[in-house]
């Protein structure tokens, strides 16, 4: 243990000082510079020049995706590309993984309409924005999928039902990694998010946050076009009907998604990695 003990001192400043200059660089300005220059062109040549090498990087599989190396027009549209039709089979659950990732938490809300991740105590409130659906998550579930860059990006509906409203909050633009878990406190509240509100088929209200993070340029939200969420409240005209794997929005650059469930329907993962469309639940009796 003492063998090491120098060892991980070091470390430990040198994370404490990484993430107080993140607390003084412009974040956001530095998240909107790298998204515009991965939205611009690329020549074809290039183009499968950085989707090979960033592939090759972190074990993208590339077999899954629509297009092949080489017909994406700029690093964006790489970042979100989408995938082959019936790659993802879509479970008889009723609720799906919305996304590809790594379930870093899950659990119970209490009955302070609190959930806990590392740890950490976070108010459901302060998660969606909102003080209204507080309450309806009291004694319900959560859990937390973080998107590796090897992840496909795209976020898709994890129940059959209707999306009811959006909302984003504005925020941080913290790395949400081991580093920002360990260093900032509240790190899901401090960064930029979206929330969808739905509700399944028999009413159960679910609320999908996604995330923002360090460079994630913007995050889209198909109801509302392809421009950035702006911060607040966006009503819709009407209640939109969901099926299971419908694309809600997309991490352009990615991060996180926070899934919250009310009470009648348990959250069962059978793994701790996820790929969009496989069973996330098991019935209430």
């Amino acid at each position: 243990m003492t063998l090491f003990a120098p060892f991980r001192a070091r470390v430990s400043l040198a994370n404490s000082v990484a993430i107080q200059l993140l607390r003084v660089l412009p974040k956001e300005r530095i998240s909107r510079a790298v998204g515009r220059l991965c939205e611009q062109p690329l020549p074809s040549m290039m183009s499968a020049l950085i989707s090979r090498s960033y592939s090759a990087a972190y074990d993208v599989q590339m077999g899954e995706a629509a297009a092949p190396h080489g017909c994406y027009r700029s690093f964006d549209a790489f970042f979100t590309r989408t995938l082959r039709e019936g790659v993802r089979p879509i479970a008889n659950s009723k609720i799906v993984s919305p996304c590809d990732g790594r379930i870093s938490a899950h659990g119970r809300i209490d009955d302070g309409s609190r959930l806990f991740v590392k740890g950490q105590p976070y108010e459901v409130a302060d998660l969606v924005g909102s003080t209204g659906p507080s309450r309806d998550y009291v004694g319900g579930q959560f859990a937390v999928i973080y998107l590796s860059p090897k992840d496909y990006h795209r976020v898709h509906s994890p129940i059959d039902g209707r999306l009811l409203s959006i909302r984003a909050t504005a925020g941080e633009y913290f790395p949400v990694n081991s580093l920002g878990e360990r260093w900032v406190p509240q790190l899901l509240v401090q960064n930029r998010r979206v929330a969808f509100f739905m509700e399944t088929l028999d009413g159960i209200p679910i609320t999908l946050v996604m995330v923002g993070a360090l460079i994630v340029g913007k995050i889209t939200a198909n109801a509302l076009g392809d421009r950035d969420v702006a911060p607040g409240e966006h009503q819709l005209e009407s209640a939109i009907r969901l099926q299971k794997g419908d694309e809600l929005g997309a991490f352009h650059l990615g991060s996180t998604v926070v899934l919250l469930v009310a009470p009648g329907i348990s959250l069962a993962p059978s793994d701790f990695t996820v790929r969009y469309g496989q069973p996330l639940t098991v019935e209430a009796p």
